[in-house]
């Protein structure tokens, strides 16, 4: 368990389990919210028994965005430290979005803002049906900069167009039919139910290979199918292919055994 009061992590079955802890500020980001989240997802991605990384948060809330104490802290800052404040949550969307693991996020309530964006910034995403999520930054006169590359991934320009301009708060359904979403359940039993079934899945996978898909992802997203594109996919196909990994899932596929990796 971390010593930070901010973040509780823990690691339990090949999961990582990273859950942010000021349920009475709404998990709402601040300085010491930001920094404790980032060095724990780098543990995560450094240990060797961490196989899945689980983001979820205590309370009613999933996360409200900033906190109103650090807005308030951000509203005298010179311009320098604007941009350094600025820097570091951009590092820990950034973190959380390149993280070679597998990510997946457990929405149990309101996501605003920055929330928004953690929830983008990983894999996968459950919620559940009285989650409730806005883009609210043009409400105070401020933009999603930070968040903007993530929430565009997952839910696309169009989406992005309304709901950054408009800032009203969109429900679960909508998350999940505009693609915030992968899926909603009842409430938190079925959501940990739902969770535990996709990291299931996922362990039954091979782990560099999944980091590969992740970075694969990254460089084709986007790009022309052209002869660069698929001399690089070609190329990294024979890589991942000739690897120890590669050759081991084949090799359990032909013999009808589980593979190396399957967590017992």
């Amino acid at each position: 368990m971390s010593d930070q009061q901010t973040i509780i992590s823990e690691v339990d079955g090949g999961v990582g389990i990273l859950t942010m802890n000021r349920a009475q500020r709404h998990n709402a980001f601040d300085e010491e919210l930001i920094a404790a989240m980032t060095e724990a997802l780098r543990r995560l991605r450094a240990d060797s028994r961490v196989r899945v990384v689980v983001l979820s948060a205590r309370g009613r809330s999933f996360c409200a965005g900033a906190d109103l104490g650090w807005m308030r802290r951000a509203a005298g800052y010179s311009p320098e430290e604007n941009l350094n404040d600025a820097r570091k949550l951009a590092d820990l969307m950034s973190t959380l979005n390149e993280m070679p693991k597998p990510t997946i996020a457990r929405v149990q309530g309101p996501a605003y803002g920055g929330g928004v964006g953690l929830i983008a910034a990983c894999d996968v995403a459950v919620g559940t049906y009285d989650a409730v999520f806005a883009l609210s930054e043009v409400k105070l006169g401020i933009v999603p900069a930070v968040i903007s590359p993530y929430v565009l991934a997952a839910i696309g320009e169009r989406y992005c167009r309304r709901y950054m301009l408009t800032a009203e708060r969109f429900s679960a359904a909508e998350a999940y039919r505009i693609g915030l979403l992968h899926e909603i359940v009842p409430g938190e039993e079925q959501l940990d139910e739902a969770i535990a079934e996709i990291v299931e899945t996922l362990l039954a996978n091979g782990p560099n290979a999944q980091a590969e898909c992740k970075s694969l992802i990254r460089v084709v997203t986007g790009q022309p199918i052209d002869e660069q594109t698929t001399e690089e996919t070609a190329e990294r196909i024979t890589r991942v292919r000739a690897s120890e990994e590669g050759r081991e899932g084949l090799a359990a596929f032909l013999e009808k055994r589980p593979p190396a990796w399957i967590i017992d």
